[in-house]
């Protein structure tokens, strides 16, 4: 675990919570209908429960989050009928949440990191619809590589290719893949290389290795013996270009080590690439939404494998059957690590928000830290800070558990004891 990625979710911990017996609720605006609705939940204290968090990354995966919610509303409030549907984005977490929910099984694959080692790595297959599902950071991920390694001209997707590859010849009929996490701003080429494309030097006419140090020594892409693609969707979360100011390059490369000569050279390269890929495979997503996804692999799943993009809230929503699962609730639990203005961005919470809302159902979000923006706040009917008593950062991340445990008993002793609204 990286430690900035860490300090992203609980913010503040100590100075946030001092009164807890009056942070611990915060309670807005509800419409009335809500409102009715959760008067009745209320006098009964018989509620049917729908959880359906996010993870608290770093910390606690969502099913792990759905748990200690569960246990701690339990405690108060024992006859309460559950349903369980962990979220995700296109991130971390992905192939966790379809595989719980779609039956999934892990398939244990020998493939690469994204500078090229040995790296045992899995993903989900789902027997009944021949579905695959991996996430890219499995393989390519930055949590494979110091932070001393991390070179993206060096780095690639081979080991995702790899991945993509096993569930072909596993006899995938569709492939989910999470973009999130990447290690790499190859635009793909290294994922390609695995399915049977080759990059061919303009001097030579050799196959170079597909990293992104060999971009402006590429002449031709070979594409005579690449293998039979399946369906595949790419759960993508940003709507960035391949290109330019808002692209892959200037964007996220520096968050994966590139000083501003490296951004220049993979800004330089890509646009090379994609020059390439128009001539030779007849198609030009460069400037399509979501192309600079995961350091271009968005990219490269649309000009080599025919991908379709779509936002990882809405296709995990979908597998899980969420919309049916919010109209058998009378209340939703859901929450991240941090609420924050990152969360209106493609998240998990908010979209779930969105859907309760849109179905007249109450939805209480919980969460390490929680930003003070009426935008964000006003997409839930509650928000409680799981934090009750000063704590470091480390210790709020080791016991989220027990936290959010105690967090959801206050929150359930509100509802069984009417209050006015």
């Amino acid at each position: 675990m990286h430690h900035r990625a860490a300090t992203r979710f609980f913010p503040g911990t100590t100075a946030h919570h001092r009164d807890p017996c009056t942070a611990t609720f915060r309670h807005h605006k509800w419409p009335s209908a809500v409102a009715v609705e959760l008067r009745a939940v209320q006098a009964s204290c018989r509620v049917k429960l729908l959880l359906a968090p996010d993870k608290f990354k770093g910390s606690l995966s969502a099913a792990a989050v759905s748990e200690a919610l569960s246990i701690g509303w339990k405690s108060v409030l024992p006859d309460t009928e559950f349903a369980f549907a962990p979220i995700a984005d296109g991130g971390e977490g992905f192939c966790d949440a379809l595989a719980k929910a779609l039956d999934g099984q892990w398939i244990r694959v020998d493939s690469v990191d994204a500078l090229g080692r040995p790296a045992e790595c899995r993903y989900v297959w789902i027997a009944a619809t021949r579905t695959a599902v991996i996430e890219m950071s499995e393989a390519s991920g930055l949590s494979r590589l110091l932070e001393s390694e991390r070179d993206p001209r060096k780095t690639h997707t081979l080991g995702t290719g790899i991945l993509i590859r096993d569930a072909i010849l596993l006899g995938a009929k569709n492939i989910l893949i999470g973009l999130g996490g990447s290690a790499t701003t190859d635009g793909g080429i290294g994922m390609a290389a695995a399915l049977g494309y080759r990059f061919l030097c303009a001097k030579t006419g050799e196959a170079l290795e597909a990293i992104p140090a060999n971009f402006p020594k590429i002449g031709a892409i070979d594409h005579s013996d690449v293998y039979p693609l399946p369906n595949i969707i790419a759960a993508c979360d940003v709507q960035n270009p391949l290109l330019g100011e808002r692209g892959t390059a200037a964007v996220f490369a520096p968050q994966k080590g590139a000083d501003e000569h490296a951004v220049r050279f993979l800004e330089g390269g890509l646009t090379h690439l994609a020059k390439i890929v128009e001539r030779d495979l007849g198609c030009d997503f460069r400037e399509t939404p979501g192309a600079g996804a995961a350091g271009g692999m968005g990219y490269g799943l649309l000009s080599f494998c025919k991908a379709t993009l779509q936002p990882g809230f809405d296709l995990v929503a979908k597998a899980v059957g969420l919309h049916e699962l919010i109209a058998e609730a009378d209340l939703i639990l859901t929450g991240e690590g941090s609420l924050d203005s990152q969360t209106l961005h493609g998240k998990g919470p908010a979209g779930l928000a969105a859907m309760a809302r849109a179905a007249g159902k109450p939805v209480i979000a919980f969460a390490g830290s929680i930003e003070e923006s009426p935008a964000l706040l006003e997409r839930f009917d509650a928000a409680v800070p799981i934090i009750d008593r000063p704590v470091s950062l480390e210790n709020a991340m080791r016991d989220a558990a027990p936290f959010l445990q105690r967090a959801a008993a206050r929150t359930a002793r509100l509802v069984a004891r009417p209050i006015p609204l």
